[in-house]
């Protein structure tokens, strides 16, 4: 089921979100969550992203606030203080945090600290992942607020130490344990994404092969994060996410091919999506999206 919109809502109805990423020649996974986020639902979102291209950022798209990060003389990111991640938390429903974040020791630095201070619904994707691969940083997360982790297959390995086959079973096996083991929910990206809390488990069947393109994930990533701010329970948003996600991609692809859609397109047919859910439709391939 889809959040309640009531008619008397506002902007604080519809949760505030931030998503943490972002940086030089990255910049665009960052935007692509943020909207994807706002066209999800969200009341307000904001983009914390270091400075050198907070710009970039803010152009994209107006409707997505954002705040600049520390950076160095080079404009990557800097070191980030408890007091900074403490501010940049308050007041937030939901948290996202790894589209285009980089991989350095103060990006692992940071998401260490988001780890440590976030009490509110996470989200962990791309090089957040990595960071908390390499440094064993889920230890660090508070146990009983919700958190989603979106790994592709190559970022799961990285986390659980083990190969991700193409065998749906091993897959499924594999995210069950690991959710069970760490207190959180898998969204493991792929053909029939598995979706799994160690207990209950979603396998979707919408989407196509025109979404395996670049930026196509952090757009899941901010729908997920829009829905945790709505205050849907973890296992649900992600479920719902990827079934969204994966008809904004049919429709994408019924109307420019599967070979030439990227992952901006998403943002455009995604409230195509929801309209169609409200509708109570059911579609699972591109040609249905009609």
């Amino acid at each position: 089921m889809l959040p309640e919109r009531p008619q008397d809502g506002h902007k604080g109805t519809f949760g505030s979100v931030l998503i943490i990423g972002g940086s030089i020649g990255m910049s665009g996974a960052v935007c692509l969550s943020s909207v994807s986020a706002l066209r999800s639902g969200s009341g307000l979102v904001t983009a914390a992203v270091p400075r050198s291209v907070q710009m970039t950022v803010a152009a994209y798209e107006p409707c997505v606030m954002t705040i600049g990060l520390d950076t160095d003389s080079n404009g990557q990111l800097a070191s980030v203080s408890r007091k900074c991640i403490e501010e940049l938390l308050a007041g937030k429903d939901a948290v996202a945090i790894g589209p285009g974040l980089g991989q350095s020791v103060e990006a692992t630095e940071l998401v260490s600290l988001v780890l440590e201070f976030c009490r509110v619904p996470l989200v962990l994707d791309a090089d957040a992942l990595n960071a908390a691969a390499s440094g064993g940083l889920l230890a660090k997360r508070t146990k009983g607020s919700a958190c989603v982790i979106t790994p592709h297959p190559g970022e799961f390995a990285r986390l659980t130490g083990f190969p991700i086959t193409e065998d749906e079973d091993s897959r499924i096996a594999l995210s069950a344990e690991f959710a069970r083991a760490h207190e959180l929910t898998v969204a493991l990206k792929g053909p029939r994404t598995v979706v799994t809390n160690g207990a209950r488990l979603f396998v979707n069947a919408t989407g196509n092969s025109g979404m395996a393109t670049a930026g196509s994930g952090d757009i899941l990533t901010g729908i997920v994060a829009s829905l945790l701010g709505q205050k849907m329970h973890a296992f649900e948003a992600a479920a719902l996410a990827v079934n969204a996600h994966g008809r904004a991609g049919n429709f994408a692809a019924f109307e420019l091919g599967q070979r030439g859609m990227i992952a901006s397109d998403l943002l455009r047919t995604l409230p195509k999506a929801w309209e169609q859910m409200e509708a109570g439709q059911d579609v699972t391939r591109p040609g249905d999206a009609s």
